[in-house]
């Protein structure tokens, strides 16, 4: 399973996946490429780096870096930082995140961490965890979800979350946890981890294990709802995952949990594919598939986390998520509010990047790599 959408496509994005590869005879990542977007010289935040997924069996993950102050947009700087590294950054970029010095990206399909060096995008290292898929940290860890197994195999084991000393960088210890975990967060001192059990429908998964970090091992397992993916933790200590249904009858709801009491305290009957929580609002859009349907229906909004309830304002307000084809990536700039989502189009081709200011309007869009997706900002 590579991400929400293609759990709907597997097999399809396989065959393309073969047909295009079958074309892609130079492995050489593409040349490094720039746009302009508009300059804040005195922002807060000196930029962000953004991570194209890439369809998968195209070897087309890559990285981008926007840089707030001078409104430059690099496209594609791993190729150009690391011209030696042949295949680039490699086959599915499916996570990033910095901690301290350094910036990680989780390549799913080539089964490794990418550590890079945060100021130039130069690799220090590569840690292989095989069909790994998120990552978080929490004093001097990282912390990494995997699938473990071949993807999409219904036989595949029970996944496991990886602790790597961010010192040594090195794999010191793993836990099992259920099939195909997906998102993690940290509140205290446990992690909570969305379990989805994807590679085998209808026997889903349906619980988010809970794992006490300083005895790291698995205390309790939340019952939720099948086919979990997102989980993010807000300022109060409350959980907010989705689930993803089984795009025929069940459909995808949001859920609340209560970290204290570790049980769900309120239920969403919305799809949420995916969301960026800045104080008290959660930002999210849904791409909510159905095979029923054979579409999409998408759709965007805003909840209170504080109050949780819906709402009334919209992050977009000028009519630009009409040209908006499939939402894929989002997140918020904590000072100045801008909203940021990316477009994934058909999947195979450059998306595009928005930025929306507080008030919904456009302030500016650029073009990046194929699937464009997660994000992490640089202080």
């Amino acid at each position: 399973m590579m991400n929400n959408r293609k759990l709907y496509f597997l097999y399809l994005v396989l065959l393309c996946g073969l047909t295009f590869t079958a074309c892609r005879k130079d492995l050489n990542p593409v040349k490094e490429e720039a746009e302009m977007t508009v300059p804040d010289p005195s922002s807060v935040i000196k930029g962000f780096y953004l991570v194209n997924e890439g369809n998968m069996n195209m070897n087309k993950a890559s990285l981008d870096y926007l840089d707030f102050r001078t409104g430059l947009y690099r496209r594609n700087i791993y190729g150009k930082v690391n011209p030696e590294v042949v295949k680039g950054l490699g086959d599915v970029g499916n996570d990033i995140a910095v901690y301290g010095s350094k910036l990680y990206v989780v390549v799913n399909i080539s089964n490794k961490v990418e550590v890079l060096d945060v100021k130039t995008g130069k690799k220090i290292k590569q840690i292989d965890v095989l069909n790994c898929r998120y990552i978080t940290f929490h004093k001097g860890n990282a912390y990494v979800s995997a699938y473990l197994g071949e993807v999409g195999d219904p036989k595949a084991p029970r996944g496991v979350v990886v602790r790597i000393d961010t010192a040594t960088l090195k794999e010191d210890k793993r836990i099992e946890v259920g099939r195909q975990p997906e998102e993690m967060a940290i509140v205290g001192e446990k992690l909570y981890v969305a379990n989805s059990g994807g590679y085998s429908p209808p026997n889903y998964e349906r619980t988010v294990s809970v794992i006490d970090l300083n005895a790291f091992q698995v205390v309790k397992n939340i019952d939720v709802a099948i086919n979990l993916h997102r989980l993010k933790a807000d300022q109060y200590g409350d959980l907010y995952v989705t689930s993803r249904g089984d795009y025929y009858d069940t459909p995808s709801k949001l859920f609340v949990i209560d970290t204290k009491t570790e049980t769900i305290k309120k239920t969403f009957d919305i799809g949420v594919s995916n969301l960026a929580i800045d104080g008290d609002k959660a930002y999210f859009y849904s791409t909510e598939f159905s095979y029923i349907t054979g579409g999409n229906t998408i759709s965007y909004g805003v909840l209170n986390v504080k109050d949780e309830l819906f709402a009334d304002q919209k992050f977009i307000t000028d009519g630009t998520d009409k040209n908006i084809l499939i939402p894929y990536g989002i997140a918020v700039n904590p000072f100045t509010k801008d909203v940021f989502v990316t477009d994934a189009k058909d999947y195979v081709s450059p998306g595009t990047l928005y930025c929306f200011n507080s008030a919904g309007k456009r302030k500016w869009s650029v073009t990046t790599g194929d699937i464009p997706a997660h994000f992490a900002f640089i202080y």
